[in-house]
Formats: structure tokens, sequence, C-alpha cells
């Protein structure tokens, strides 16, 4: 089973802090709220602080420029995966350490890395947490922190609207789920580190940074974001039944015992589908391919994690 331990990454040493900033999605919304999220920061002795709401997860990335542009040495997410997947991205390679307030729907990253739903502790770690250098993978020229999909995994993501994640929460992913399980088969060739690894009939093709996935599915039971490479995972379960049956193994067990599911691991992975599928990015829809090209990034993100246990 996976585990949302803090991974043993090395940590990486804290500057100063410097510049503080703020991206937070305004919609979103964790303890108190974005006024108690200022007063603690004002509290914490934080007095040169930027400050950006955004009304969606896509127009955060030009804040982060904005903030990067101004010195920010640490830069706080307001959000869930798709908020910190577009800030992720932006803040790839850069240094600046990341530290995750999980104010969304889903916040798996957040949990994987041991980062609990209580803003004055989020807070706390973000100030004075371990600076971690974590991987992130790359898909298609966009980062992601938790996982990317295609195929059943895809249409699952598309179809669970904001409206819906709104009023349901994970529990929208497994209703979404429920609707979309005669996800059809498509002739599907992968290829992992040159080497061609599966070649067949796919209803879905996985990529995970972490252990646990959308809608909290242990997926990739050995998983780590720290050490270099990317699990990849393919389905080829076709009908209600058969998902049932995996579903209940990857929560029961190990995702290898379902005899609907091959796992690996490798660094970079080209996928091309007979039948363009649409694909996702820690939750977030994209559109249509033919291929995917995947690779990991290793140590591409500083993110502010809590201290390990003893």
């Amino acid at each position: 089973m996976s585990t949302s331990a803090a991974p043993s990454a090395a940590p990486v040493a804290a500057a100063r802090l410097g510049t503080v900033a703020v991206v937070a999605h305004r919609r979103k919304s964790l303890g108190g709220g974005l006024d108690e999220l200022r007063a603690t920061l004002a509290g914490a002795g934080v007095d040169d602080l930027l400050w950006y709401e955004v009304p969606k997860s896509r127009k955060a990335p030009k804040k982060v420029r904005k903030a990067l542009k101004k010195g920010a040495g640490l830069v706080f997410v307001w959000g869930g995966d798709g908020m910190v997947q577009r800030c992720a991205d932006t803040l790839a390679s850069s240094g600046v350490p990341m530290a995750i307030l999980p104010a969304g729907t889903a916040n798996l990253f957040a949990a994987n890395l041991g980062i609990p739903e209580d803003l004055a502790e989020a807070v706390r770690i973000g100030l004075h947490g371990r600076r971690r250098r974590l991987d992130l993978g790359r898909l298609n020229g966009e980062h992601f922190a938790v996982m990317a999909g295609a195929g059943f995994d895809g249409d699952l993501i598309r179809e669970a609207d904001r409206d819906l994640k709104g009023r349901l929460g994970r529990l929208a992913y497994v209703w979404t789920g429920l609707r979309h399980v005669r996800g059809e088969l498509v002739h599907t060739r992968i290829r992992v580190d040159g080497v061609t690894w599966f070649d067949g009939e796919a209803s879905c093709v996985l990529f995970g940074n972490v252990g646990t996935i959308t809608g909290g599915i242990p997926a990739f039971d050995d998983a780590r974001p720290d050490d270099g490479c990317l699990e990849v995972g393919v389905s080829t379960a076709s009908g209600a039944i058969d998902w049932a049956r995996t579903l209940g193994r990857m929560a029961a067990g190990r995702s290898t015992d379902s005899p609907f599911v091959r796992i690996t691991r490798g660094r970079r992975v080209r996928v091309r589908f007979a039948t363009p599928r649409m694909y996702e990015l820690d939750g977030g829809a994209r559109t249509a391919v033919g291929k995917l090209k995947v690779r990991s990034v290793p140590g591409a993100l500083v993110v502010c994690c809590p201290d390990p246990p003893p």
C-alpha cells in the first residue's frame, strides 16, 4: 500500500525568507479563509508580503512569474492540486520554495507529503519546515506533481466539473467513474526508456509521481517523489465488473494484484494511441491527443515539508 509519509529526500538549506508571496485561488477555503491567512502571516512577523488572488487556477502562473520578478523568496500556494500544478509548472527549476496551503477539493500532493489541512500548521511548515527538492513529471511540455493520465482517467476528470466537485467533493470522482465504466479499449503502444513495454488494447494509462492519486486511490504502492523516476501504469479493464475488481484490489492490497493492471517504472515514456484520447494533469483536463511524451524531472521543485517523525 502507498503511504502519505514525507519522502526522505535530502533537505535543502533554508535561506532567509525575504519577500514572501501568496498566490491564492479566491474560490477555495481553508480554516478561517484568506483573512485568517493574512493575519497569521502578520503574526509570524512577515512584513514584506506580495499578495495575489486569482479566480481560476490557469491565471496563477502569471502571478507566480510576477512574484519571482519582484524577488519572492517563498511562494505560498492556496488551493487544490490544480492550483499547485499550475504554480509548480512555473516554479520548476527556479529554486524558490513552494509552501502548500491545501484549500482545494483534492489536496493529494499535500497529503502525500504529510501537509495537513490545518491553516496554522500549514503556514508554520511553510515558514519553518524543511526545504526539500522533489521530482516533477513533465507531460507534453507541462509539469505535474501528483499524476497524469489518459483514457478512462482523462474522461473521468473532464466530467467531474467544478460544480459537481463543489457539491460532492471526492465523491464526484466516484460518481463520474460509475458513469464511465464502459470506457472503450484503444490500441496503445507504450515505450519506457526506449523499450516497448506494452503494445495492446488498453482503457487507461497513468503516470504517477506519488502513491495516492485521483479520488484518494492508492495506485502506485512504491512511488516516491524523490527517486528520479515515474511510475507507469496501464489498465486493460473494460467494463463495470472489471473496474470494480481493479479498484477493489487497489483499495485492499497492491495494485499489481489486479489481473487488469500492469505497472513499471522509468524516466522517459512515449505513448501512442490508435485513437486520440483525453488526458489530464493533477486533476486538470486537457485536450485529446494521439501521442504523449512524458519524462521525470528530478529535483525540479523545492517544497516546504513537515519535519520527519523521530
